[in-house]
């Protein structure tokens, strides 16, 4: 059996053979994307990228083959937008899969979590909702959409669906730029006992792509969540989009 020549300094998290075929050709694209990658590394965070001129100057190529190197890495996070320049960005946000909230996770990397509320409205429980929750169709329900900051950038959007026999002052006692797990917790003695969670790609709408402060064409990790407390009664149903250029999931498996 023959085996493929990796490169010592071959990252494992890295594509195999930094994603070059082993026919060796490539398009100029990926070729001018690989040289920008060694450039970001030299750069270091918040370093000012070379104009599209200059790349394709250095490069030998057009300078649409420079925006379409570009657009990947904008799109895969590695970069970002600033002012009429582009800068290397920092790392993802690294969100646990696990019944922690927002505010722990973002906490826990050293950045300052934060939540603007969009709106805060009480009806009647649809029958999807009530069918998917656990709840009763027609019985109030709070419905609580809020967008996600991380060092005041935004970077998500969250739309939490909780019956309001189980927070019945939500719209009177509850800050919305603070953790509603810890709410639930510290006020109301709620318990999180277990979810079903379900990840997904998507993109965002133009309402939520307006609301985050994102272009409509950049990927979003959306996750379904419908919770239960210790005695395994309804809790909460959310919607959250995260930013898939900023934030990356983590999750601890044991057999």
């Amino acid at each position: 059996m023959n085996y493929p020549d990796y490169p010592n300094d071959q990252a494992p998290g890295a594509p195999v053979r930094s994603g070059i075929p082993e026919h060796g050709r490539i398009p100029k694209y990926y070729a001018v994307k690989a040289h920008i990658a060694l450039l970001i590394e030299e750069l270091g965070e918040g370093g000012l990228l070379p104009t599209e001129r200059d790349l394709a100057e250095k490069c030998e190529v057009a300078r649409e083959t420079v925006r379409q190197a570009l657009r990947e890495l904008l799109l895969e996070g590695k970069l970002r937008r600033q002012g009429r320049g582009t800068v290397v960005a920092g790392p993802k946000l690294e969100q646990p899969l696990s019944l922690a909230s927002y505010t722990e996770g973002v906490r826990r990397q050293g950045r300052t979590p934060g939540r603007t509320l969009i709106s805060l409205d009480r009806f009647p429980c649809p029958e999807a909702l009530a069918a998917e929750a656990g709840l009763t169709r027609g019985e109030p329900v709070w419905h609580m959409e809020r967008v996600l900051l991380a060092d005041d950038e935004r970077v998500g959007l969250e739309s939490t669906y909780v019956a309001v026999a189980r927070v019945p002052g939500l719209d009177r006692d509850f800050d919305p730029d603070s953790s509603f797990y810890a709410y639930l917790h510290d006020r109301l003695g709620i318990v999180f006992g277990d979810a079903d969670e379900r990840i997904e790609t998507v993109l965002a709408t133009p309402r939520e792509a307006l609301l985050i402060g994102t272009p409509p064409a950049l990927p979003m990790l959306l996750i379904h969540r419908v919770s239960r407390d210790t005695e395994g009664l309804p809790l909460e149903r959310v919607r959250t989009l995260y930013r898939g250029d900023r934030f990356s999931f983590t999750a601890h498996l044991q057999g």
